[in-house]
């Protein structure tokens, strides 16, 4: 795992070879063990590398003269499969000069052009350059594991890891997007292709781009989630061949020069890979974090203090305190580049910072959860059913009811009352804002300035007609692939561990793993009683059924107690009147979020969405980047 920056229009001079320093530089956190910079027919290529594979021999920006012409790469992920794909290419006449995958894949895309990425199986974002037609190619990993950035000023073309990289070139001038902020208030991340940044996008999964100074940008989409269940397996048969899909993707994801360590929480996606991981390696370091005020309770860091003497395996564990979660804000929403409203992020930054104290690379469950059906929200098509025949209006009445009484069940029947795709926009349903508490907390300039935006549900329509024809719960995954995973999920998952120079390897989010998960039929995924049916069951041939089979819970951040006490509750509420919330919001909502949350209701998921946002701004448009052990701005 790496960092990788880069532009065209380049010339071999001190300002660009300044420049292109510059934006290494700022992300040397992803990449201490080596730096390389080239500019060379108009092209900047810069990259800071984390060192995995081929330790000696992998060094970046790679280049190689094949036929004449001069191709180099720099590239950001790992490829699981190289070797074998190093096999094939021998038997076509090409030789090595190194062990890596990088040279690897640089090789394959000049003996198959863009239908190497048919053929990879790992994470990965890169940029090839091709002397010879002066064309950079650009792409992103099938999942969006790996982020991957760009901005086209003035006919120049400028590419990076991080966006905190793309503001070092001279060439962007920094500008909010406020329509950005609009949506992620609804959607607790960053929601849409055009990032907070004004004229900088992410490159979507399963995307590449062909850059040319003489043609225009190029996007093609090469892949895309196809759910195609297969009723005809029995659940006995699916087990079998979940088992051993993930012994296999896990022994991929252990391909390293290094050791590879895994974290462990108290569920099971991450329970059943430390598992697997001990099977292939019996030495391994696992990796925990819980929250103090939990510490006396049975908490995360027991069970996984339990569960890794069962294993035999060692365990790091360490209790997250209040002031060390906060004090961390700043640096955290530095990381991430885009505000992130999710609790768990701060969480995550921490196992990340222990794990990194003892190996380079970790094991980490993301993606069980959108696969194999892990979310509880994914039963709701099934409490639906129950009332399929009640007349859509009287639930709509009776939905309206109970809500100008205060009573629980509201939602329950205005979600039986419409169709998934009116009500289900990602994970964030019900925790972040609708479109109408959005409009009302925006301050009436901005709400002006924005005139009328798209809703969530015409934001994901797309992705729901793409899976036109499948049952609610699958169609429910395959939006959540295309925005929570990649916008929330994974984000947190490459911005936090990069923070502490560690690789977070993920193999749910394998392509041969997806291969069978998508024909796994909703009745071999989620029931009334239960979610990820079989991936429990085949979890239990691995761990104790304790840990298969236990509830989802989430990571557990205390969030709701502390911003009813007062010095948290103080310090959101000076957030909140403040001159820079006043820019954006409603202060007067902002203030009768805090007092309703204090008073009793829930509001803390909300309030979170807000504070992380005006910390995110304060860090990129006013403070800059905040020292090492600075607090709270």
């Amino acid at each position: 795992m790496c960092g990788i920056c880069g532009f065209t229009k380049a010339a071999e001079a001190e300002a660009d070879f300044a420049t292109l320093q510059r934006m290494c530089d700022v992300m040397a956190h992803r990449g201490p063990d080596g730096e390389g910079r080239i500019i060379q027919s108009g092209v900047a290529l810069g990259h800071r590398r984390l060192s995995l594979i081929d330790l000696e021999g992998g060094a970046q920006p790679l280049v190689r003269d094949e036929d004449g012409t001069r191709w180099s790469i720099v590239f950001n992920g790992e490829i699981y499969n190289y070797r074998e794909l190093r096999a094939e290419l021998e038997t076509l006449g090409y030789s090595f000069a190194t062990n890596s995958d990088t040279e690897v894949l640089l090789v394959g895309y000049i003996a198959w052009g863009a239908e190497v990425l048919s053929r990879l199986r790992g994470m990965f974002a890169f940029a090839i350059h091709d002397t010879r037609t002066r064309e950079l190619f650009c792409a992103r990993d099938f999942f969006g594991i790996k982020p991957f950035y760009y901005t086209m000023q003035r006919g120049q073309f400028i590419f990076a890891s991080e966006i905190k990289s793309i503001l070092e070139h001279p060439a962007y001038e920094r500008q909010l997007n406020e329509e950005a902020l609009a949506q992620y208030l609804c959607f607790q991340f960053s929601a849409l292709p055009e990032t907070f940044f004004k004229g900088v996008f992410k490159l979507l999964p399963g995307h590449y781009l062909r850059v040319r100074d003489d043609a225009p940008l190029q996007c093609v989409r090469y892949w895309r989630p196809d759910f195609r269940p297969d009723a005809s397996r029995s659940a006995e048969e699916t087990v079998d061949l979940i088992e051993a899909a993930m012994r296999e993707s896990v022994r991929y994801h252990n391909v390293a020069d290094v050791e590879v360590g895994s974290f462990l929480s108290s569920g099971i996606d991450s329970s059943y890979l430390a598992a697997c991981l001990a099977r292939e390696n019996p030495d391994i370091k696992t990796f925990t974090v819980g929250f103090a005020e939990y510490e006396s309770e049975r908490d995360e860091v027991s069970w996984a203090r339990e569960l890794a003497g069962r294993l035999n395996v060692e365990n790091d564990a360490h209790h997250i305190t209040e002031d060390e979660y906060w004090e961390s804000l700043p640096r955290v929403q530095w990381h991430m580049d885009e505000p992130s409203g999710d609790p768990s992020a701060v969480a995550l930054y921490f196992v990340d910072k222990l794990a990194a104290c003892r190996v380079k690379a970790v094991l980490s469950g993301e993606g069980a959860d959108e696969f194999f059906g892990g979310y509880r929200i994914y039963q709701t098509p099934f409490a639906n059913e129950r009332v399929s025949k009640v007349p859509k209006g009287v639930l709509r009445a009776g939905s309206k009811v109970l809500h100008a009484m205060g009573q629980r069940g509201a939602n329950y029947l205005e979600r039986a009352s419409e169709q998934v795709e009116e009500w289900y926009y990602t994970n964030a349903n019900g925790v972040a804002f609708t479109p109408a508490e959005r409009d009302r907390l925006l301050a009436p300039a901005l709400r002006d300035r924005l005139g009328s935006l798209p809703t969530p549900q015409q934001l994901t329509a797309a992705a729901y007609a793409e899976a036109a024809g499948l049952d609610d719960t699958t169609r429910m995954q395959h939006v959540d692939m295309q925005f929570w995973l990649v916008g929330d999920i994974l984000l947190k998952t490459d911005k936090m561990a990069m923070a502490h120079s560690l690789e977070s390897r993920v193999p749910f989010l394998d392509r041969e793993v997806f291969a069978l998960a998508s024909t796994i039929p909703t009745s071999q995924k989620v029931t009334e009683r239960q979610t990820k049916v079989t991936l429990r069951e085949a979890a239990e041939r691995a761990i104790p059924r304790d840990w298969a089979q236990k509830e989802k819970l989430g990571f557990p951040v205390p969030v709701v107690s502390w911003l009813r006490e007062g010095r948290c509750f103080n310090e959101v509420k000076r957030a909140f009147e403040s001159d820079v919330a006043a820019r954006f919001f409603d202060v007067d909502e902002l203030r009768r979020l805090l007092d309703e949350h204090r008073a009793g209701a829930d509001r803390s998921r909300r309030i979170w969405i807000v504070y992380s946002f005006i910390i995110w701004y304060c860090v990129f448009f006013i403070d800059g980047m905040p020292a090492r052990g600075q607090g709270r701005p």
